[in-house]
């Protein structure tokens, strides 16, 4: 079987080597501005009858981009370009011959809802990154930050720019002003820039270019035409300051007695972001005091097998610019390679105080929330020469939590240390940017461990360099990367890591790891190498492999799920190019993955093959299915033996009708299932999102999810007569939940939005065994179970009588569970000049934990319905000055 994983992607290697189509050369399109000299600039009303546009020739003859490649548009679109030494003006024409049913939503900034009008300029012209500028018909800003060439748009970036639209008998009209500031580029007199526009029918849901893109050509800013006629501008360097004011009061259920709960707080803060252009082409971006009130709360979530959960960065500092410092140890096309590993997890920096207090049950504590972020600093940006840069420095204060004990006495304990984060990245681009190599480094140390605090490292430091080339004009590619960890700390924090469930180096069997209590330090590594094909035809492919070393450690400012992992993939499409009477488009795709442990275990081989539809009436469908015949489990057991899997089989399949309707349906079910019925799982999550009125739109979908598994981990007893006891049970969970969302745009720059969710997962435990033959072919004979006679229950604790002497042999606590939540958010937004806004936020929790033995429904209502939620209240406002 491993000759046959390594032959496939080798055979497919020769395939594509031998049997490549032609891709059309498609000529560059050239449009020449000029400076607007001594005439007056355009006024910026969407009207397009300033004398100033005469100055220039129209430049027009779009193609259509989707879903008909490389045929005329529907309608046709043209614009004009001219500067002055501080910004660029760009006129539209959108012909359009129903003017009627052109579509006018409305939303938020960088919303596309509607028909718009987009120009990305490349003035770094690297062929890689690009600025995007897009207004919809009803006047809402569109700004993105593009990288990757294209495979990356950071819509975090949000530039002072202007825009105003016009609908008239022809179609619609629009002007842009550009400020040469929120630009960067070289001090050449005459330079070149990189031009596409794009333009979008709603009613068709077409998509149109100025320059030509065949669909199967990879890349995008790689793809543009050019913009010629700039001479003469000076790179204009960026001051922007934005000082902010934060009032908050916080309302909850006081808890009698409790000093420290005693029903509502207050607070008044004050801070500063600024922008410097420290060249043109390099930003330094400085934070003190940064609150983050008006961010979404993260979604609900309970994992238990006991690895931490991913969240997405959504706080602004840090998510913009965020494509420079990202650093994926293993992201795939065939996925399933724990993609989310990064050697930078910005969620590090101001994460909750990971010390607690040791106390009395009759002890108050107030304990922290979360870390403040003294300053923070991030020096970023791209040359005209290829270079990208990103250096990122943070401060985060000590915190203390206070104790009271129960005869008035009070003292503070350390719960989170002063802590500096860095973060250092580069690339450069070379081989007329088709190749690049890159490198990171970060550093974590932690300032004067206390006693209680001597679980945590004291530093942690970070190295990698990454690569990729890219040759037959970007069809094929080579990319890969290595790096290195090395943790230092106490002989306890060290201990603790390699027990950890990242690691778990004291697992039973393990021969290649063991736990070492002297040491005081770890040193790991990891890398991934693959080679992939993705244009030039129907055919795309990807194979490559990725490992992590048992001591790799990434979690002080990265993510890393776990160590210990050699893993191979391989991903082949097939996708086609042209509508039919039937689709749009249509993909299929083959994936395998194989994975081991550095013992030599063979743990894991998967198959998959799925589908996805564009259909002609704009629906999406996909469906995909896997087998995976061989699986081993290193952590199942929280450091006890590897753990056989049954093979099993799944399933996943969604249906999403058009989006540009007024209600829209989604649907997507996936199930799994052993093919002994050992465990069985199924997810459905279905719902709708209705816009009555182009101004507002309502989502709300609800989910269940159901799980048993007849080997589920509870806890790890050591020396039970003789043994050790890895004790699991049957779980019967169930976990419901619903998201509901309303979005409602008064104008481009008012905006109300609201989230909520409603949140249960309970779970019912029964049939209590222990792991007595981990690695035994049937399931049956993998465990030794318990009698009822065996077992009893008093006062929510299980003891255990094994050999039936009438003499307890060890406890656990009933592990039955139920956890409720309802998290939401309420955010005005208004934007009452460019660059500056007004945040009011209303934010509640209820956490609680219900009974299990109530149902779903009755158990969500119980602990929701009725009790008294945390609110936060919050008014944040902010002026940007530029200077």
């Amino acid at each position: 079987m491993n000759r046959l994983i390594i032959f496939i992607p080798l055979f497919c290697i020769s395939f594509f080597l031998c049997a490549q189509d032609s891709t059309t050369v498609v000529p560059k399109k050239i449009y020449v501005t000029k400076p607007i000299g001594e005439e007056q600039p355009p006024t910026v009303d969407g009207l397009l009858n300033d004398p100033v546009w005469d100055l220039v020739e129209w430049a027009g003859d779009y193609i259509e981009f989707q879903p008909d490649e490389n045929t005329p548009p529907e309608q046709q679109t043209k614009f004009k370009i001219v500067y002055d030494s501080k910004n660029l003006y760009i006129g539209v024409r959108c012909y359009d011959g129903e003017p009627d049913k052109i579509e006018k939503r409305l939303s938020r900034r960088d919303g596309f809802e509607g028909d718009w009008v987009e120009f990305n300029i490349d003035s770094y012209h690297d062929k890689r990154t690009a600025f995007s500028f897009t207004t919809t018909v009803s006047g809402v800003k569109g700004d993105e930050f593009v990288s990757n060439n294209g495979n990356n748009w950071d819509s975090s970036w949000n530039p002072i720019w202007y825009t105003k639209t016009n609908v008239d008998a022809e179609g619609w009209t629009a002007e842009f002003r550009i400020p040469l500031s929120q630009l960067k580029f070289g001090a050449e007199e005459d330079q070149v820039w990189g031009l596409q526009s794009t333009r979008r029918i709603f009613r068709a849901e077409e998509r149109s270019l100025w320059q030509r893109k065949p669909i199967d050509q990879p890349g995008w800013v790689s793809e543009f035409g050019e913009l010629h006629g700039l001479k003469n501008i000076e790179p204009q360097k960026q001051l922007e300051i934005q000082p902010y004011t934060v009032t908050s009061g916080e309302t909850y259920e006081a808890e009698e007695g409790n000093p420290f709960r005693d029903g509502n707080e207050s607070d008044f803060t004050v801070g500063l972001d600024a922008k410097i252009g420290v060249t043109n082409d390099l930003t330094l971006d400085l934070t003190v005091n940064p609150d983050f009130g008006q961010v979404e709360a993260d979604p609900s979530a309970i994992a238990l097998d006991g690895f931490q959960i991913f969240f997405r960065e959504q706080r602004p500092f840090f998510v913009e610019n965020k494509n420079i410092f990202d650093f994926n140890l293993s992201q795939s096309e065939a996925g399933n390679t724990f993609g989310f590993d990064n050697v930078f997890y910005s969620r590090r920096i101001g994460r909750s105080p990971q010390g607690s207090p040791d106390t009395e049950d009759t002890d108050f504590v107030e304990q922290p929330d979360n870390t403040p972020i003294v300053g923070a600093a991030k020096f970023s940006g791209k040359t005209k020469n290829g270079w990208a840069i990103g250096v990122l420095e943070s401060v985060t204060a000590k915190r203390y939590a206070t104790v009271r004990e129960e005869n008035g006495d009070e003292y503070r304990e350390v719960v989170e240390p002063l802590t500096n984060y860095f973060v250092g990245r580069l690339q450069k681009d070379f081989n007329n940017r088709n190749s690049y190599i890159g490198g990171i480094f970060t550093a974590t140390n932690r300032d004067n461990l206390t006693q209680e605090l001597d679980f945590l490292h004291k530093s942690a430091f970070t190295g990698g360099v990454d690569f990729k080339h890219q040759w037959n004009n970007r069809d094929w590619y080579l990319e890969g990367n290595l790096i290195l960890s090395h943790v230092q700390g106490s002989t306890e924090a060290i201990t603790n890591t390699q027990e950890s469930i990242t690691h778990l180096f004291q697992r039973e069997g393990a021969d290649h790891v063991e736990i070492d209590s002297d040491r005081t330090s770890l040193t790991g590594s990891g890398g991934n190498l693959q080679i992939g094909k993705i244009g030039n035809g129907h055919w795309r492919f990807e194979s490559g492999g990725t490992w992590r070393s048992p001591e790799l450690e990434l979690n002080d400012i990265g993510f890393q799920r776990q160590a210990d992992d050699i893993r191979h993939y391989t991903w082949i499409g097939y996708q086609t190019l042209k509508p039919d009477s039937t689709f749009r488009r249509v993909g299929i795709n083959y994936n395998h993955w194989s994975a081991w442990d550095f013992g030599g275990n063979h743990n894991y081989l998967q198959f998959n093959t799925n589908s996805w539809q564009n259909w002609k009436n704009n629906w999406f469908t996909n469906f995909g299915f896997n087998y995976a015949p061989i699986q081993y489990d290193n952590f199942a057991l929280r450091g006890g033996p590897r753990l056989r899997q049954s093979p099993w089989i799944s399933f996943w399949n969604s249906i999403n009708t058009d989006s540009r309707k007024k209600v829209v349906f989604r649907f997507f079910h996936n199930g799994r299932k052993a093919v002994d019925n050992s465990f069985k799982s199924y997810f459905v999550e279905a719902g709708l999102t209705y816009q009555p009125i182009n101004a507002l739109r309502i989502s709300a979908f609800p989910s269940l999810r159901i799980n048993n598994d007849g080997l589920q981990y509870i806890d790890n007893f050591d020396d039970v007569n003789g043994a050790t006891r890895y004790l699991n049970g049957e779980i019967s969970q169930r976990t419901l939940s619903m998201s509901f969302r309303l979005n409602y745009t008064i104008n481009p720059n008012l905006t109300i939005q609201y989230w909520g969710q409603p949140f249960i997962s309970r779970g019912r435990y029964s049939n209590f065994k222990h792991v007595s033959n981990p690695t035994a072919k049937y399931f049956e004979d993998r465990f030794t179970p318990y009698t009822a006679n065996q077992l009893t229950l008093a006062d929510g604790t299980y003891s255990v009588d094994e050999d039936l002497s009438g003499t307890e042999d060890f406890s656990f606590d009933d592990p039955d569970f139920s956890a409720v939540q309802f998290r939401s958010n309420l955010v005005i937004r208004w934007e009452y000049i460019p660059g500056s806004e007004i945040f009011l936020v209303w934010s509640q929790d209820v956490s609680r934990d219900g009974d299990p033995s109530s149902g779903l429904l009755s158990g969500l209502g119980d602990n929701i319905f009725g009790q008294k939620p945390q609110n936060i209240f919050l008014l944040k406002a902010t002026y940007r000055f530029v200077l």
